[in-house]
C-alpha cells in the first residue's frame, strides 16, 4: 500500500513542476510512483462542465459557489476507483490538487478567512464521507507569494491560448483569500498533516523521503 500525497497551492504556484520533479526523483530511486491532476479536463464530463462555468459558458452557474464545487467533487468521485487502485499498486501516488482545493477556493469565494464559513466542513462531508474518497496521507502546500503565482499564471496564459485565465485565476482578491485559507488548513491539519514549502526553503532533497516515510 502506497502513500497518497497531494500537492496544493495557488494557480501558478508550481504544483505541476514539483509533481514532475518528485516523479523523476522517485523513478530514479526505483520507487513505484503514479501521478494524477485535477480537474481532469478532457477526461471527465464533470470537469469539462466546471471548466465551462469558470469561463462563463453556463449562465448563472458561474455565480454559484456550491454548484461548481459539486462538479469538482463529482470529477474526483469518478476517479476514486482509479486512485485506490494506484495506491494499492504503487509506493507513492501524487495528486496535483484534491479535496482541499475545493474547500479553499469555495470558502474564499464566500469571504473566508475574513468571514466565518462552514464550507470546508461541507466539502469534507461531501467528498470524504459521502463520496468515500480516500484521505491523503500528507498534503504539500506550495506557499508561493501571490504576486509571483499570479505573474506565472498570466505569462502562461499569454503563451498558451488554451490556458487563458479563468474567473478564479483572474480574481486577485480571491487568490489572496485562498492562499490564506491554505495556510489555515496547514496550521489546522485539515484532512491530513501538511508540509509547507516557501521559496526561502529552496530545493528540498529530503522531501521525497519525507513523503514516503
Amino acid at each position: 500500500m502506497g502513500a497518497l500525497v497531494v500537492i496544493e497551492g495557488l494557480d501558478g504556484s508550481g504544483k505541476q513542476t514539483l509533481t514532475a520533479l518528485l516523479a523523476d526523483q522517485a523513478r530514479a530511486a526505483g520507487v513505484r510512483i503514479a501521478t494524477m491532476a485535477f480537474p481532469r479536463y478532457g477526461l471527465d464530463v464533470h470537469a469539462d462542465l466546471v471548466q465551462d462555468a469558470l469561463y462563463g459558458r453556463l449562465g448563472d452557474l458561474s455565480d454559484s459557489v456550491h454548484g461548481p464545487a459539486l462538479l469538482f467533487a463529482l470529477d474526483r468521485r469518478a476517479a476514486a476507483p482509479e486512485i485506490r487502485d494506484l495506491v494499492a499498486t504503487n509506493d507513492l501516488v501524487l495528486l496535483d490538487r484534491y479535496v482541499s482545493s475545493n474547500a479553499a477556493y469555495g470558502a474564499a469565494r464566500l469571504g473566508a478567512p475574513d468571514v466565518e464559513t462552514d464550507f470546508p466542513d461541507w466539502v469534507r462531508a461531501l467528498e470524504i464521507d459521502r463520496f468515500a474518497l480516500p484521505l491523503p496521507d500528507r498534503q504539500v502546500l506550495l506557499a508561493t507569494p501571490q504576486a509571483v503565482a499570479a505573474e506565472r499564471a498570466r505569462s502562461r496564459a499569454e503563451i498558451d491560448v488554451d490556458r487563458a485565465l479563468d474567473r478564479f485565476e483572474a480574481d486577485l482578491a480571491l487568490q489572496s483569500r485562498t492562499g490564506r485559507m491554505y495556510r489555515k488548513f496547514a496550521d489546522d491539519g485539515f484532512l491530513s498533516p501538511w508540509t509547507v514549502l516557501t521559496p526561502d526553503d529552496g530545493p528540498r532533497p529530503d522531501l521525497l523521503a519525507e513523503l514516503l516515510a
